[in-house]
């Protein structure tokens, strides 16, 4: 098992990789060659904890990179979760293609710490989990849309993979892989310098999936609800905050809902940093688990 996940990720890895040469080639003197970067700064959002393109917590309707229905985009970032009781690195990819399509690739790893050695699975033990995605925009465009009350809409899915099957399915859950499912609706109005979203996730993951899929209190789909609200307070400063609705499938281990406050900086449209205050109420055995959250990503 242990080695079918890292062939996932080096899958993954390897896939990522591709897709930002590919990108970086199609952008290159080619003058039919695809250009980049028209968007406007901060409206390609930054890489949310899966890997797609929205918030910290949730993904939003649009797609990753400045790439507009003419150009590809593209961006690479790392982020860090350190908790009271836990952490978590993860590392990843995306592309956007023409402002259409987004595919992106995450692996996060989840330290347990010294709740490891409590748990009896030792100190600093590590859940590792490869997320794959894939987002398409149906209809509408977060920038240019502003004569009208259409938001832009997306759909996606996230196929995620963990390492840990054993440990997963002894405390409940049913499965150590799964697919998320949502769609987003995102809104930006330029005048007020406010953007809103909404996303709907249909999910059976287990604390995003690091604790697996289903559980003896429940193994059905069902819809969870996550919202973000951000305010442009200039072109390269944005602060908000985000709510996200979890399930409870494990009877071993209550979930809670997770919040967070933010600021995000774009000095320019290579490079953005991101910095929360995350709320990510029980985890296992530990409450209150508040955090920061820092995340950096760069592209174009």
């Amino acid at each position: 098992m242990n080695r079918k996940t890292r062939m996932v990720g080096s899958i993954g890895l390897a896939l990522a990789g591709c897709l930002l040469s590919a990108a970086a080639t199609a952008t290159g003197s080619d003058a039919g060659a695809p250009t980049t970067s028209n968007k406007l700064l901060l409206t390609g959002g930054v890489s949310q904890l899966e890997g797609s393109a929205g918030g910290g917590l949730t993904p939003w309707a649009v797609i990753g990179g400045y790439g507009t229905r003419d150009e590809i985009g593209a961006n690479a970032f790392y982020t860090r979760v350190n908790l009271p009781d836990y952490h978590v690195d993860e590392a990843g990819a995306m592309v956007g293609l023409y402002n259409r399509v987004e595919l992106s690739f995450a692996q996060q790893r989840f330290n347990t710490e010294k709740v490891g050695a409590a748990l009896g699975l030792g100190e600093g033990f590590t859940f590792r989990q490869n997320i794959v995605g894939v987002k398409v925009r149906l209809f509408g465009d977060v920038v240019l849309d502003q004569d009208s009350w259409l938001p832009q809409v997306s759909v996606g899915a996230q196929y995620k993979k963990n390492n840990q099957d054993g440990v997963v399915k002894f405390v409940g859950a049913k499965r150590s892989q799964g697919t998320d499912y949502y769609i987003s609706a995102t809104k930006l109005f330029l005048g007020q310098s406010l953007l809103v979203d909404g996303t709907l996730r249909f999910t059976k993951a287990n604390q995003i999936g690091i604790l697996g899929f289903g559980g003896d209190l429940n193994n059905s789909y069902k819809p969870e609800f996550e919202a973000s609200v951000a305010y442009l307070l200039s072109r390269h400063w944005a602060v908000g905050a985000e709510y996200r609705q979890k399930p409870n499938n494990l009877g071993i281990a209550k979930e809670d809902d997770w919040y967070d406050a933010f600021v995000a900086w774009a000095p320019n449209k290579h490079v953005s940093l991101t910095l929360a205050y995350a709320d990510l109420g029980n985890i296992v055995i530990k409450d209150r688990q508040r955090g920061v959250y820092a995340s950096v990503q760069v592209g174009f």
